[in-house]
């Protein structure tokens, strides 16, 4: 089993729940976030509030985690890229961990019977 987390532009959220979907992939937690990546310099900006300057560089982003069987994650991470890439910096990343158990709380099961 492992853990895949995706981290994507906004708007590419509906591309990215169909391709999991398609793939029989149902579960997933989806959080907002801020980040930057190589568009580092390319978005600073300087935001005057109140309280002084601030410098801002941090883009707004989505971040998906759902767990899946380990025959999954190459044909998933293909789609993904091939779907969801616009050839510009910040189209996000893909990071597959390992799991070493998963535990559905409300069953007690565990294993690829939990996800």
């Amino acid at each position: 089993m492992k853990k895949m987390e995706v981290t994507i532009r906004p708007e590419s959220l509906e591309k990215l729940k169909d391709i999991l979907a398609k793939n029989g992939v149902h579960g997933m937690t989806v959080y907002s976030a801020m980040g930057a990546g190589n568009q580092n310099s390319d978005i600073s900006k300087i935001l005057e509030l109140s309280g002084g300057q601030f410098h801002v560089n941090l883009l707004p982003k989505i971040a998906v985690i759902t767990y899946i069987e380990d025959e999954r994650v190459e044909k998933l991470i293909s789609e993904i890229v091939d779907e969801l890439s616009t050839g510009n910096v910040g189209d996000g990343k893909i990071a597959v961990v390992p799991l070493e158990t998963i535990v559905r709380i409300r069953t007690g099961e565990s294993g690829s019977k939990a996800l």
